[in-house]
């Protein structure tokens, strides 16, 4: 019996919803340090702002390798290969990058007093990040522990997990921030200890919860390293490039004034809360994609592909006409600075027709993961946002008087470029793999 394409969207949703759940409390951890430094003051958003922006630009690095288990664990499975015996190496792997990453962010804290900041910030942006570095081994304990269990489609507990520590790290937050009984207030510093301790309760949450699920014996593999390198290597050079093209924005508008940076995070943090519902069909077209793949099924990767492209377009294209229709309402509900909203709203209007290609562009960075072509990614990224945004924005943001808009417009339309480029991309070796798998 023919499948229809009904049945394609729920296999996809059947792995994206939980992953949604857990994407949507992964960014509302995020949201909930915004919305609680909104509410203690201006500076310490702006410091938080800047102290993030760097810090994301080092650690994504990291995180893009490890999304690359996932994909690489799927195909395994679709060839009925075993795949469990890559616990312990996919931990070890983690670990290591873990500890680069710590050494860069310590590396990059004295760099903060030439870098031109309000002199007010730049303390707490430096002990933000001191305490940041540290955090890197839960955090990515955490990412290599979901990826491995999402190349086996478990993907409920590891996200009720991420909803769980968004009370939690909501509520340590009031306590640090604000002050609770023996506690102090303790302003940014205070975001960044909660964010310390719910990173690792993430970690170890999920190590507990795979070493009762499975049992697993210790194995080495070199060429499975190897590989994590070739398919992940691309992945982290195209999420770092676009990472630090959304971060420089808060760091180059930072450097004019705090504000900037406080609204280029407020605004960050209200489009990652829908991007999170895009990215989980993306993990899970990269995980169907990738089983399609290592079985050499042409029909299912083709389905799984474009459906679940539509689908991210279609729920990017509902964001967008909530953001235009509400943009006041959306800001307010994180700060209630005058000045802050009245920057942040109407870039609003160009970020809601930015988001129906974001939408389509992480559906196509899915699809390529499964099919182990990421270097496409990383080209596609390259261009859109280094070649075309970041300096289409510049003109426009500080050399035109657009300020933040101006950024805005060219990751527009880098965005429109990307998307075109991928998609041509894509027919092209679509059409090899059908005569591919054929033979």
């Amino acid at each position: 019996m023919e499948k229809t394409i009904k049945y394609y969207a729920k296999e996809l949703l059947n792995i994206a919803l939980p992953i949604i759940m857990g994407n949507l409390g992964f960014i509302l951890i995020g949201a909930g340090d915004v919305l609680i430094a909104g509410r203690h003051s201006t500076d310490t958003l702006a410091a938080i702002s800047i102290a993030t922006a760097i810090t994301n630009c080092i650690m994504t690095f990291g995180i893009g390798l490890i999304a690359s288990v996932s994909p690489i664990l799927s195909n395994i499975r679709g060839e009925k290969k075993s795949a469990k015996k890559y616990f312990f190496p996919t931990i070890r792997f983690s670990m290591i990058l873990a500890l680069i990453t710590m050494f860069c962010v310590l590396a990059a804290i004295p760099a903060i007093d030439y870098m031109h900041f309000e002199a007010k910030l730049v303390p707490d942006i430096k002990e933000y990040m001191l305490i940041t570095a540290f955090s890197t081994f839960g955090a990515y304990l955490h990412a290599s522990l979901k990826e491995f269990l999402q190349a086996f489609e478990i993907v409920f507990i590891p996200n009720l997990v991420t909803v769980i520590c968004v009370f939690l790290n909501v509520t340590l937050n009031i306590m640090l921030v604000f002050g609770f009984g023996p506690i102090p207030s303790l302003g940014a510093i205070g975001l960044a200890i909660a964010s310390f301790i719910v990173r690792y309760f993430m970690g170890f949450a999920l190590l507990f919860y795979c070493l009762g699920l499975m049992r697993f014996r210790n194995y080495h593999d070199k060429r499975y390293y190897k590989n994590l390198m070739t398919i992940g290597l691309p992945i982290s050079l195209a999420i770092l490039v676009e990472f630090i093209a959304f971060n420089s924005i808060a760091i180059l508008m930072g450097r004019v004034s705090g504000v900037y940076a406080a609204a280029q995070n407020l605004i960050c943090t209200l489009t990652t809360i829908s991007f999170m519902v895009p990215l989980a069909i993306s993990n899970a077209i990269a995980v169907k994609v990738g089983f399609a793949n290592g079985a050499k099924n042409f029909n299912e990767l083709k389905n799984y592909a474009f459906i679940g492209m539509f689908m991210c377009v279609g729920f990017m294209l509902c964001s967008a006409v909530i953001f235009c229709s509400f943009p006041h309402f959306l800001v307010s509900l994180f700060s209630k600075d005058l000045t802050l909203i009245k920057i942040c709203v109407p870039v609003l209007y160009v970020v809601s027709i930015f988001q129906i290609f974001d939408g389509l562009q992480v559906a196509l960075a899915g699809i390529y993961k499964g099919i182990k072509k990421t270097k496409i990614v990383l080209i596609a990224n390259f261009i859109g946002y280094w070649l075309i945004s970041i300096p289409l924005g510049y003109m426009l943001a500080l050399k035109h008087g657009f300020m933040l808009k101006g950024f805005w417009y060219g990751l527009l339309f880098a965005a429109i470029v990307l998307c075109a480029q991928m998609l041509l991309m894509l027919f092209r070796y679509l059409k090899k793999l059908r005569l591919k798998f054929a033979e």
